[in-house]
C-alpha cells in the first residue's frame, strides 16, 4: 500500500484559518458506508445520526500553551521550544529550534522563574528537558506559554479556549483534539436528553499527528505514542452499548486509537492506561468503533488512512473531493465529517 494513494489536491484558501463564528454551526458531510452515499448537513444536526442507547465517547484532554520562548545563557541566542509529552518529574520531551544551537547542557532561560537545561537529544532530534522553577510549573506555563497551533495556522488566536473542546479536563497535549471543538455545552446536553450516553477517555495528543508520512510503503511507517487513559466506569458504558447492540460513537481519531487500542488488550473492554503507538490503515478490522466523527485531515496523513480504514480508501477519496469541490472548510479550524 502506497502512501501516495492517500493524497489529494487541496487548495491552500480552504484550510480554515480561524474557527467558526459558532462551535455547533460547522458544516457536516455524513458518509454512508453502507448506501455510499454523501450528504450535506450542518453539526448541529448531529443529533440526527445518535440513537437513545448510543454511546457518544470523547477525548477530555486539555491543551497546554506548549510553545514557549526563551534565550540562550551563554549567547543570548532566542530559542523555541515546543513542549510535546512529560517523560518523568520535570523532565520533557521537546521540539526545539533552531536545534543546531541546542546541544546537550544548554541551558535556556524563559523567565526568572523557569529555565531548562538539555540533557538528552534523541534520534528524531527532539530534546529531552530539564526544567527547573519557581513555584508551579502548570501555572508559570499559563503566563508565559502561547497555544501550539499547528503551522498550517497562520492567523493569531484572538481566544485560547477556541483551541479547546468545552469538555477539555486533563492537561497535557501539544494539540486539540479537533473533531470535538464542533460541540456546545447546549448541544451536548440535548444529546444526553435524547438518551445517549456520554463517556470519555484521555488522549494527549502528540505533534506526530502533524508528521508526514516519509515512507513509500506504509507497513514501514513507525507511528508516534501517546498517554491515553480509559477508566473502568467507560469501559463499562461501551461494553453494554455493545451488549445491546447500540451504537458506540467516537468522536475524533484520537478516541477511536483509545478504544482500539484497549480491545487489542481485552475484550470486552477493561480499565487501562498506558503509551499507544497503533496505526489503523486499510484491512484494519474495527473491534469497537461503529461511527466516527472526524475533521478533515492533511494529504498523506496516518489519519487520513485511519478514516480510510473505517469507510473505504476509495469512497474517502471520493468524498474529500466532493468536500472541496463544495468549499469546506479543512483541517483543525475546519468542518467536520460522520462516517456512519
Amino acid at each position: 500500500m502506497n502512501t501516495k494513494d492517500f493524497d489529494y489536491d487541496l487548495p491552500e484558501e480552504l484550510i480554515a484559518q480561524t474557527p467558526c463564528e459558532k462551535r455547533d454551526n460547522s458544516r457536516l458531510m455524513v458518509v454512508n458506508r453502507e448506501h455510499t452515499t454523501i450528504v450535506h448537513k450542518h453539526f448541529y444536526d448531529i443529533l440526527e445520526y445518535l440513537g437513545e442507547g448510543d454511546t457518544l465517547t470523547l477525548n477530555n484532554t486539555r491543551v497546554i500553551p506548549a510553545r514557549l520562548f526563551g534565550t540562550k545563557a551563554d549567547t543570548g541566542a532566542v530559542i523555541e521550544i515546543l513542549l510535546l509529552k512529560r517523560v518523568q518529574g520535570d523532565i520533557w520531551e521537546t521540539l526545539v529550534k533552531p536545534g543546531k544551537k541546542a546541544r546537550i547542557g544548554a541551558v535556556i532561560e524563559f523567565s526568572d522563574r523557569l529555565r531548562g537545561e538539555i540533557i538528552e537529544i534523541k534520534e528524531d532530534g527532539n530534546r529531552h528537558i530539564q526544567f527547573q522553577y519557581d513555584g508551579i510549573f502548570e501555572e508559570i506555563l499559563d503566563e508565559l506559554g502561547m497555544m501550539p497551533l499547528p503551522p498550517y495556522i497562520k492567523a493569531k488566536l484572538e481566544d485560547r479556549e477556541r483551541y479547546q473542546t468545552v469538555y477539555s479536563k486533563v492537561k497535557g497535549s501539544a494539540a486539540a483534539p479537533t473533531a470535538g471543538l464542533h460541540f456546545t455545552e447546549e448541544l451536548l446536553e440535548e444529546i444526553r436528553q435524547k438518551g445517549v450516553h456520554i463517556a470519555y477517555v484521555t488522549l494527549h495528543v502528540g505533534l506526530g499527528t502533524f508528521r508526514p508520512v516519509k515512507v513509500d510503503n506504509v507497513e514501514e511507517h513507525k507511528m508516534h505514542s501517546e498517554y491515553y487513559v480509559l477508566t473502568q466506569e467507560t469501559a463499562d458504558i461501551i461494553n453494554e452499548t455493545k451488549r445491546t447492540g447500540n451504537k458506540v460513537i467516537a468522536v475524533g481519531t484520537t478516541t477511536v486509537r483509545t478504544l482500539e487500542t484497549v480491545a487489542q488488550k481485552s475484550y470486552p473492554l477493561q480499565e487501562s492506561s498506558g503509551w499507544t503507538d497503533i496505526f489503523i490503515y486499510p484491512e484494519y478490522e474495527f473491534k469497537v468503533v461503529d461511527r466516527m466523527i472526524t475533521n478533515f485531515h492533511l494529504p498523506e496523513s496516518t489519519l487520513m488512512m485511519l478514516v480510510s480504514a473505517f469507510a473505504s480508501k476509495d469512497f474517502i477519496m471520493k468524498a474529500y473531493k466532493e468536500a472541496v469541490e463544495e468549499k469546506y472548510r479543512f483541517f483543525s479550524f475546519g468542518d467536520s465529517m460522520i462516517i456512519v
